[in-house]
């Protein structure tokens, strides 16, 4: 089965795209322009939109005709990393990056869409594109459905969802779950008693409390959890205080948790809790610490039916060379809440390193540059069209009807570049595996 690679003016489009969202990143919560773009884009190619969906989200609609409805999700916000890529699109907002590829996501859907929109001949159906704002923080998905994302869009038959991955670039990577970990996030107060830096015995030091706390749950790993099981508590953040001759009257912390079953989650974050109260107790603090669950997400396990359909569509599409296997990950997505209420979901990983890439960081010793590093940069002439094509593909594969083909020119990309054959584009937007010149 051959089929022809991303239609050139789609190609370009969607790497302008990328380019300008890439250059104009937003935090979780404040994607007002990235929303605008995205919507704009959506309505350009026939969706009916709506805005302004679960705070910043973009629900654009597709219909042709009878059929299942397939639901496809990219996010819309970058994280607080200052970017040192180089790029020539580089982040023009300090401070701020697309550090996880939700532009590349975001790219790739709209291009899926533009594919989807000129081959209305090879799919019935109804094709519903979310552009879900917050995902860093673990609270899109949950705003977006409790806003009637289902009730008033219809509740889908499948929903499909990709995220880029240090693997490389031109391949997909399918697991048979659990993809990602479950996680939680809490956010901790350590009530102290300020100071003078010189008489540190009038002051109850919460600087020395916080540190004995971050200390204290390295053990949770290491000492109440077995060997084998898969289980990550990180203090992302620490802050207190803001000169040297003061002792201050608070610390405040983040504690992400990660686990790969609901009982372990939750048998971590209570031991969380114990510790920081145990801890604070035992600084004699005056005022019980402030802990609070910001964000909890569930392990994300694919449906294997919707799952296996997706993966042989990709086999087809790209060769099976190119679709290879993922063991699962202690990273978190809250893409799993879209499976409320049994509704199927697909996910896969899409390899985002080039050869240059790989080349550099093999030669400096380093690792390949990965999520949420100021270095970050997706070979974006090789990821971009795979992505388009994963995305494209996989939402057809479950809204064919009888007599529709599933090699529609247009869709599947058998001819795009090989695995890791692209060189880092980084400052080529544009330009596939097919060397073409990209937007400036």
């Amino acid at each position: 089965m051959t089929a022809s690679a991303v239609p050139r003016d789609v190609l370009r489009d969607a790497a302008a795209l990328y380019a300008d969202l890439h250059a104009h990143p937003e935090l979780s919560g404040a994607e007002v322009r990235t929303a605008g773009v995205l919507a704009a884009r959506l309505e350009r190619d026939g969706c009916t939109v709506t805005r302004r969906v679960g705070g910043h989200g973009v629900v654009g609609v597709l219909r042709n005709g009878a059929g299942p409805t397939v639901m496809v999700r990219a996010e819309l916000d970058a994280l607080p990393v200052r970017e040192r890529t180089g790029l020539k699109y580089a982040s023009t907002v300090p401070g701020v990056m697309h550090a996880c590829g939700h532009d590349l996501h975001t790219a790739a859907a709209a291009g899926a869409v533009a594919l989807l929109a000129v081959a209305r001949d090879s799919w019935r159906g109804t094709l519903v594109v979310v552009g879900q704002p917050a995902e860093e923080t673990l609270s899109g998905a949950r705003a977006m459905l409790d806003d009637g994302l289902y009730e008033r869009f219809g509740t889908p038959d499948a929903v499909l969802a990709q995220h880029c991955a240090p693997l490389p670039a031109g391949s997909v990577a399918h697991g048979p779950g659990p993809l990602m970990s479950a996680g939680a996030t809490l956010d901790v107060v350590v009530h102290g008693q300020g100071g003078h830096a010189g008489t540190p015995q009038f002051a109850v030091d919460p600087v020395v409390t916080a540190a004995a706390v971050v200390m204290r749950l390295q053990t949770v790993v290491s000492r109440e959890t077995a060997p084998g099981e898969p289980v990550v508590l990180t203090v992302g953040s620490l802050h207190a205080g803001d000169r040297a001759n003061v002792i201050p009257s608070e610390a405040r912390m983040s504690v992400s948790v990660r686990a790969f079953t609901d009982a372990s989650l939750t048998r971590v974050t209570e031991a969380v809790r114990r510790i920081v109260r145990a801890e604070c107790a035992a600084s004699g603090c005056d005022r019980e610490p402030e802990i609070t669950v910001t964000a909890v997400s569930p392990v994300l396990v694919a449906d294997p039916d919707t799952a296996l359909r997706v993966r042989r569509a990709h086999e087809d599409a790209f060769g099976a060379h190119r679709v290879t296997g993922w063991p699962g990950s202690t990273a978190t997505e809250d893409f799993p809440h879209y499976a409320v209420d049994g509704v199927p979901v697909a996910y896969w990983m899409l390899g985002a390193t080039g050869a240059r890439q790989w080349r550099a960081a093999r030669a400096g010793g380093e690792p390949v540059p990965a999520n949420h590093t100021d270095t970050f940069a997706p070979d974006v002439r090789t990821a971009l069209p795979t992505g388009i094509t994963a995305l494209a593909t996989a939402a057809r594969s479950l809204l064919a009807g009888p007599g529709h083909r599933a090699d529609a020119p247009g869709v599947s990309g058998r001819r795009q570049g090989a695995p890791g054959t692209g060189d880092n584009g980084a400052d080529a937007p544009g330009a596939s595996g097919h060397r073409e010149g990209a937007p400036r």
